[in-house]
């Protein structure tokens, strides 16, 4: 049969073309990358083959001996990396090769200016992929066919990686995709079979599929013989073999075919259980934070297999969300071949291999946390607000991802998330029975909140929160070793500063009708007004209820678009503090009003709000400071 042919010129997404200019002039000192990436991705191809033709046998097509082959042809300036894999159908050719279908792509990119351009580890974290062709190559052929369509479905992608590409239906007799690289001038080196050995060995050589080259000819005269196929990889499951045997640079180099990263990690876990359920673990924790780490929907990461067959790649049901960072493989030997996502949702030996790995992966947390806090300081960096999530998702192991936690405080340095929960109550003053913290959108509006001043005043340790993240934190942590979290925010503070409490008790006796007043000028801005004690310098603060949401929490619910109840705060006032006692003077009730409101909106513009009515404000603090200089 004929096919009828069907070419057409299509244009790179506009994030292809930013993300291949990048690449190509940061990975360029690390340009042999492009191998690795192209041997990863025929062996994924051809686990996603062996897992569809678990339904449907015929996806074989008569070869069922999967595998990748590396050639070199010297004249022509090409190299090409051939696999026998699922393939691909036109369709899938354009969204894999014409486009970035990842959420988050665009900001990702736009975000590569200046030096970090040029900055590969960047680039890696992205994942290079097929991409990585463009380094080496000034035009690249792709020829594919998904199996089970038939020869005349196959495709032919053709591009020099500038603005577009060229697509073009063919006839394939075999399923699969083979890659043709056409060197740039000066990459004669990649037309060095040793030199793609060493690559492979470097990068792929556990990969458990064979990877095949041309040895050489042997023999001479008469006796000469052809070169033949040899494999050029061990072609065994890493996680298979008994960890002795292994190297570090064997660990690493698998990470980094599993995880599509250009570093090594920053740990690996290898464990092989046996008894009520028999599994095998390679699990690994990056160093650097993938660029679609708050992509929650896409959860991949960690591959599935059983009894060394490919199943998925799915780390939804083998990890929980604040641990999906996760990268590597699990291989059960209970499990069926056919099973399904569904399946995986009641299924008592997943359910207890995650529980073993989430224990497993913590303990490695907890080891690294004592010994080497340099290291986990990296590690909390890159994936601390995500491990936030833990306390909320995790219940039965809430108190050890606790531990884990790290903080700024009013006793840190800076900005710097140092402070442990542990290392807060082993220094909390005698008497001290709550955790106490501040939640700002910012660390600046934090560590400068007017909450703090009775606390810095006592001497009492302040948890400064500014992660969007923190809020949803708090809500599912309500305690820790015993010790309730308190917000400095919320609520009446009792037993902090005796004095300044007795003299609150004061100001009720002798200014009780200034609260009155001010609530009656503030209307229903306000859900009350009172007398504190827990302001040192300012003149006011607003506080909300007991049980009540916090303004910062209510504003972040907002930014997401959620219909917020308007719940009024609390106003207080610092009995003490000559802006205070001079509104308790005024007699005109004009004025009054207008301090009355300047102090509301002073109060609001410290907690992170917004005022209904900026101009007004300004007029009112305007007028305030003629007076002052008058």
């Amino acid at each position: 049969m004929t096919v009828e042919a069907h070419k057409e010129t299509l244009g790179f997404q506009a994030e292809v073309r930013q993300l291949l200019d990048l690449m190509i002039h940061s990975l360029y000192s690390n340009k042999e990358i492009f191998l690795r990436e192209l041997v990863s991705n025929g062996a994924d191809a051809a686990d996603k083959l062996r897992f569809e033709a678990l339904g449907d046998d015929a996806l074989y097509e008569g070869d069922g001996e999967l595998r990748i082959r590396v050639e070199v042809d010297k004249e022509a300036r090409t190299v090409s990396v051939i696999d026998n894999g699922i393939g691909m159908s036109r369709q899938e050719v354009q969204e894999h090769l014409g486009t970035i279908a990842r959420s988050g792509t665009r900001e990702f990119v736009s975000s590569m200016t200046g030096d970090q351009a040029k900055d590969s580890s960047l680039i890696g974290q992205f994942g290079v992929g097929f991409y990585s062709t463009f380094i080496v190559a000034d035009r690249v052929t792709v020829e594919t066919r998904r199996a089970g369509l038939g020869a005349e479905h196959g495709v032919r992608w053709i591009s020099e990686g500038q603005g577009d590409y060229s697509l073009e239906t063919v006839e394939l007799a075999a399923r699969g995709t083979t890659v043709t690289l056409h060197l740039r001038e000066g990459e004669d080196e990649f037309l060095e079979p040793y030199r793609l050995r060493g690559i492979v060995t470097r990068y792929s050589d556990n990969i458990p599929l064979p990877i095949e080259m041309l040895g050489e000819p042997s023999g001479e005269g008469d006796d000469a013989k052809p070169a033949e196929l040899e494999t050029i990889n061990r072609a065994s499951a890493l996680w298979m073999r008994n960890k002795s045997e292994i190297s570090d640079e064997e660990y690493n180099g698998f990470y980094q075919h599993v995880a599509h990263d250009f570093e090594d990690p920053l740990l690996h876990m290898h464990n092989r259980v046996e008894g009520k359920h028999e599994y095998t673990s390679l699990l690994y924790i990056p160093k650097k934070a993938p660029f679609d780490l708050w992509d929650r929907e896409k959860r991949h990461g960690i591959k599935l297999y059983v009894r060394r067959v490919f199943i998925m790649d799915d780390a939804e049901h083998l990890m929980p969300g604040y641990l999906r960072f996760v990268r590597g493989v699990i291989d059960s030997d209970d499990l069926p071949l056919n099973v399904s996502r569904e399946i995986l949702q009641h299924n008592r030996a997943i359910d207890a291999i995650r529980g073993a790995s989430v224990k497993r992966g913590l303990g490695r947390l907890e080891k690294l946390a004592k010994d080497d806090p340099e290291s986990y300081a990296d590690f909390w960096k890159a994936f601390g607000k995500v491990l936030k999530e833990g306390p909320g998702e995790d219940h039965e192991n809430r108190e050890r991802i606790a531990k884990l936690l790290r903080f700024a405080s009013t006793r840190g340095e800076g900005d710097a998330e140092t402070v442990s929960l542990e290392d807060y109550v082993g220094r909390m003053i005698e008497g001290q029975e709550k955790v106490y913290y501040v939640t700002a959108d910012t660390f600046a509006a934090a560590s400068n909140s007017p909450h703090l001043e009775v606390f810095r005043k006592q001497g009492i340790e302040v948890l400064l929160l500014h992660d969007r993240v923190d809020e949803w934190l708090v809500g599912m942590l309500p305690e820790f070793d015993g010790k309730s979290l308190q917000s400095v925010s919320q609520g009446e503070l009792e037993g902090l500063d005796e004095d300044a409490e007795k003299r609150v008790e004061q100001a009720k006796v002798e200014q009780g009708e200034l609260v009155g007043r001010v609530k009656k000028a503030l209307g229903d801005r306000v859900e009350r007004v009172r007398f504190t004690a827990r302001l040192t310098d300012s003149p006011a603060c607003l506080v909300a209820q007991d049980a009540g949401m916090s303004a910062h929490l209510g504003r972040l619910l907002q930014a997401a678009g959620q219909e917020v109840p308007n719940v009024p705060l609390i106003l207080e006032l610092n009995p003490d503090h000559r802006l205070v006692e001079r509104l308790g003077g005024e007699s005109d009730e004009q004025r009054f009003t207008e301090w009355a409101e300047l102090l509301y909106e002073q109060a609001l513009l410290s907690e992170g709000g917004k005022l209904a009515d900026p101009a007004a404000f300004v007029r009112r603090m305007n007028g305030l400071l003629l007076e002052l200089a008058g």
